[in-house]
């Protein structure tokens, strides 16, 4: 019983020590490599597993590489596998180029990738133009109507420029502001809506990819829309401001008139309190006059039937006016 249960440990103490040997020691990965063209030592791939690299991240790529006929080494690509680079987009992107005759170098490809681009996607687009489509864009030409124009990019990799380039969103932005200058300089939107490459030969002569990853090859013009009459519609904003401003001028005007008036009947009543005033001295007048002589019994009388003559008189010429008035 002791013997085979020393020849089990044995047999796991072997196995475990194989499965750790071809963990280190890739043998399979050794062998694809060779029978496929890439001379890589066995050595090298240890020291992969150290510098914590795993060989086939390595390896398959460089058989790709090789069988496409390209010229790789091994030390570029785990420099940029190290890099945190993505060695079978820049793989295949080198691999695309070479069959479009596009110039693509590794150190090339390698930094478009670490710059956070699809190296890849980029050559693609080289070789296939892709079509950007732009937003709905505003614009009033000169004779106050709106136009909403839709357009569509054209535009092509240019693989020396995608490190550093701008990108689409930069070629939206132009060519919007490009579709906004040509609209508004137009004399009326009658001349854009029946010569809409007028917008697309304007903007695309204003060399719009300048420092943009992409090369513009044409811009078209998929929809024009006419919007609001943005000019009658301020037209009609100035004249409802210029309505409310001479309403509050003619509300401040009244407003002085109601206080003129107010201001005109208090001096009125003034000048009635001192009438009254006035009259209040008369008989005090009259009551020293009879004690110093100055008067008679006579002309009091006569001055008594005076009045009464003009109270008279006053009263038949107001009932003359009331009548006139029903009539």
């Amino acid at each position: 019983m002791a013997p085979l249960i020393t020849l089990g440990v044995t047999l796991i103490i072997i196995f475990f020590i194989l499965i750790v040997f071809l963990n280190f020691f890739p043998f399979g990965l050794w062998i694809t490599a060779l029978f496929s063209g890439v001379r890589v030592s066995i050595l090298t791939l240890v020291g992969m597993r150290f510098r914590r690299v795993r060989p086939s991240k390595i390896v398959d790529p460089m058989i790709k590489a090789t069988k496409a006929g390209l010229d790789l080494s091994i030390d570029k690509l785990e420099a940029h596998y190290l890099a945190g680079g993505n060695i079978d987009s820049v793989v295949d992107a080198l691999i695309a180029a070479q069959r479009a005759n596009i110039t693509l170098e590794f150190e090339q490809a390698a930094a478009i990738d670490l710059a956070g681009r699809d190296v890849l996607e980029a050559v693609q687009v080289s070789v296939n133009p892709k079509v950007i489509e732009t937003p709905l864009i505003s614009a009033v030409a000169k004779d106050g109507i709106e136009l909403r124009v839709k357009a569509r990019v054209t535009v092509r990799a240019n693989i020396e420029r995608l490190v550093g380039g701008a990108g689409e969103e930069t070629i939206i932005a132009r060519v919007g502001e490009g579709i906004v200058t040509t609209v508004g300089s137009s004399e009326s939107h009658k001349e854009v809506l029946e010569n809409p490459d007028k917008i697309s030969k304007t903007v695309l002569d204003k060399g719009l990819d300048s420092g943009t990853a992409f090369e513009i090859l044409s811009i078209d013009i998929a929809d024009v829309d006419v919007g609001r009459n943005i000019g009658a519609q301020l037209q009609t904003d100035q004249a409802e401001a210029d309505k409310k401003i001479a309403q509050a001028k003619a509300e401040e005007r009244r407003a002085m008139a109601i206080a003129a008036e107010q201001e005109m009947r208090s001096r009125v009543v003034e000048m009635k309190a001192k009438v009254v005033e006035a009259e209040s001295k008369v008989p005090l007048a009259i009551a020293t006059a009879f004690e110093n002589g100055k008067l008679g019994v006579m002309d009091y009388y006569n001055m008594k039937n005076v009045m009464a003559d003009t109270d008279m008189r006053n009263a038949i010429s107001q009932n003359s006016v009331n009548s006139n008035k029903k009539e």
